[in-house]
């Protein structure tokens, strides 16, 4: 069974996880472990630092697990 998307919200950012794409390289809890953090249940903690630099660590996942969006991006294309 497919474990569902977790989204994590700051007025600043979200943050979305899947938790089906992850292939726990670690990139995330090294490079900003103020934020990521998997011995929480509450991992990613988006307003432990600024928008920018959770939006630069989640740039360097890997897998695509993590996603970000900000106000005012646009949404993202529907396929189809």
């Amino acid at each position: 069974m497919p474990k569902r998307l977790q989204v994590y919200e700051t007025p600043e950012i979200t943050v979305t996880f899947d938790p089906n794409v992850c292939r726990h390289s670690g990139i995330c809890v090294r490079g900003l472990p103020a934020v990521f953090d998997v011995r929480r249940r509450d991992w990613v903690r988006p307003y432990a630092a600024s928008a920018e630099e959770v939006a630069a660590q989640v740039r360097r996942c890997p897998s695509g697990a993590l996603q970000y969006r900000m106000p005012g991006d646009p949404e993202p294309a529907s396929e189809g």
